[in-house]
């Protein structure tokens, strides 16, 4: 199972080549939302239900034997078992031999899709586009249900906690950890090296529905799980924002709050720079 954390890192990163699909397939780029309940992640794991699979074999199914088995969709960034997806970018290198407009290609493929899984856009790519590659940052959601009682409709969308949170305390000790960091505190089982950073981590409060939105280049594995954990024991009293600045410096990961479960989680959008070198959706470093 690869993580929501396993996404491309600044030491990984290919070069910025003229990606291209092979001869013989147009390159397309989807925008995809599905809900992770019934998914072990984006990513194929054998005998097991995966976005990525579920996608081929809808494709697969509009033309059997068209299609070259090794042209898998190719995501920004792959999610845990649990995870949901508001909108994630891939690009498809997809056979010419299919003969379907984008138009009503999409309509096809969301005929074939199971009702938890579906393509929002579909349009042929501009040149030299890489889902992965060319991402310049990724966003994410948590949402907490802060009510005395849990509500049947949230279920599995979002984290239930019946203690009320100090979710100003939580924005204070949230803006230590924006900036360019060495996250090890917040990661599990990270081999790579661990500075990255962070574009932004907001709390905001709406009734009693509780939102940490976080947008960065890339995130280690279950790093925003691990920060939202540690964040939410702010809310909880149990931590100052201090003592938030003192994990972050102790690189320790036993310093840090637990994981949070993954069905709060959301992959909100990946962010690209457009052909004059000008960001596509990415917030300022600043903002």
């Amino acid at each position: 199972m690869q993580p929501e954390s396993t996404l491309s890192t600044p030491e990984a990163r290919a070069p910025r080549l003229p990606y291209a699909p092979p001869a013989g397939h147009t390159r397309c780029r989807l925008e995809v939302q599905w809900d992770g309940a019934g998914f072990v992640g984006w990513q194929s794991q054998p005998g097991q239900r995966s976005v990525q699979d579920t996608l081929q074999a809808a494709l697969e199914g509009l033309a059997p034997n068209v299609f070259d088995l090794a042209l898998r969709p190719v995501a920004a960034g792959r999610t845990d078992t649990g995870v949901h997806a508001e909108n994630m970018t891939l690009h498809w290198d997809v056979s010419d031999r299919l003969k379907l407009p984008p138009e009503r290609l999409i309509r096809a493929l969301n005929g074939k899709l199971p009702p938890d899984l579906s393509v929002l856009s579909l349009e042929t790519a501009a040149p030299g586009f890489h889902a992965r590659y060319s991402c310049t940052g990724r966003s994410y959601v948590y949402r907490v249900l802060n009510s005395p009682q849990r509500q049947a409709l949230w279920q599995g969308r979002a984290l239930h906690v019946a203690r009320p949170l100090d979710t100003v305390t939580m924005q204070e000790a949230a803006q230590r950890l924006v900036g360019d960091h060495d996250f090890a505190a917040f990661a599990t089982r990270e081999e790579r090296q661990t500075r990255r950073t962070l574009y932004r981590l907001d709390v905001r409060a709406t009734g009693y529905l509780v939102e940490l939105h976080l947008t960065g280049e890339s995130f280690l594995r279950q790093m925003v799980r691990g920060l939202v954990g540690t964040l939410l024991q702010v809310g909880r009293g149990e931590l100052t924002p201090e003592g938030v600045s003192a994990v972050l410096a102790s690189r320790d990961r036993a310093q840090a709050g637990p994981n949070v479960s993954p069905q709060g989680l959301y992959f909100a959008g990946a962010h690209y720079v457009d052909i004059a070198g000008h960001p596509q959706g990415l917030l300022s470093r600043q903002a």
